[in-house]
């Protein structure tokens, strides 16, 4: 079964998230638990945490298929100590704001060398501080997103990933996001059927759908393989309307969060309802 939603709005607490989610008929969502463009937030309250739970819950979602996302400014590959502890530590503190939520998940950008250190360095980075926030952490599922490669950000490639993943000591503590505009921008190409089997049959030569645990769903106002991270409404862009076919009729995507990230979230509602109905019509 299909878990699709979107990433609304936590707008005057994290408690409104899963009420922003039931208002778009969704079956699953993704929120950020704090201003994604500050470092520092107030701690979540007993109160806050308590609603969170209770909206949760009157939503019917279940947290396996709650994907929150971390602050834009961390980056875990910084070439710079300073700047990398000041991550890792932002990280940690929004894997244990997850935590308290009752959620599985931190969906996180890997990070980029800043012209600082080898692509292979950087790699070795952010593995590292993954297994410093995994060693402070009960239980939350460190997610990597797989990037468009835009300037230095590294991720960008199923090797990338795969590096980082090799060098986690705890690898049931890590998994992957696929951003369909990323890789479609990085230069995997899902737009026939043919090029989409041999992209998902790469993913699982070098990563494993076990490491898969959630999908953002984006088309791209950006050309194949342009390094250019651009997101556009579902079936209006560069990648088309197949590729998302392909994914509702794959079982592969079954049971994970499948989560929007589309520029227009007053159409997000009509844009679920489009995705379940692609189910079974393949062309």
């Amino acid at each position: 079964m299909k878990y699709i939603g979107a990433h609304v709005s936590a707008a005057g607490g994290v408690e409104n998230a899963p009420l922003n989610a039931m208002k778009i008929g969704a079956k699953a969502f993704a929120l950020f638990t704090k201003n994604q463009k500050q470092w520092r937030a107030k701690p979540l309250t007993e109160q806050s945490i308590e609603n969170f739970k209770k909206n949760l819950q009157l939503s019917g979602i279940s947290p396996q298929f709650v994907l929150p996302h971390d602050s834009y400014l961390i980056n875990i590959g910084n070439p710079h100590l300073e700047a990398r502890t000041k991550s890792i530590n932002a990280l940690l503190e929004e894997a244990l704001r997850v935590e308290q939520l009752g959620l599985n998940f931190l969906n996180f950008h890997p990070g980029a060398h800043l012209k600082g250190l080898t692509e292979e360095e950087c790699l070795n980075l952010i593995a590292e501080g993954l297994n410093q926030v995994i060693k402070q952490t009960k239980n939350c599922v460190m997610v990597i997103e797989t990037t468009a490669g835009q300037g230095t950000v590294v991720g960008y490639s199923f090797q990338h990933i795969k590096k980082v993943i090799d060098k986690v000591k705890n690898p049931d503590r890590v998994g992957v996001c696929i951003d369909t505009c990323h890789i479609f921008t990085a230069g995997y190409d899902l737009r026939t059927q043919e090029k989409y089997e041999n992209v998902m049959e790469d993913f699982e030569k070098t990563i494993g759908f076990s490491f898969l645990k959630g999908v953002h769903l984006n088309d791209s106002k950006k050309d194949f393989h342009t390094r250019k991270d651009r997101h556009e409404t579902l079936g209006n862009g560069y990648l088309g309307p197949e590729a998302f076919r392909f994914i509702m009729n794959d079982h592969r995507f079954d049971n994970i969060p499948l989560i929007l990230e589309t520029p227009e979230p007053e159409i997000w509602a009509e844009e679920i309802k489009w995705l379940y109905g692609l189910t079974t019509q393949l062309s």
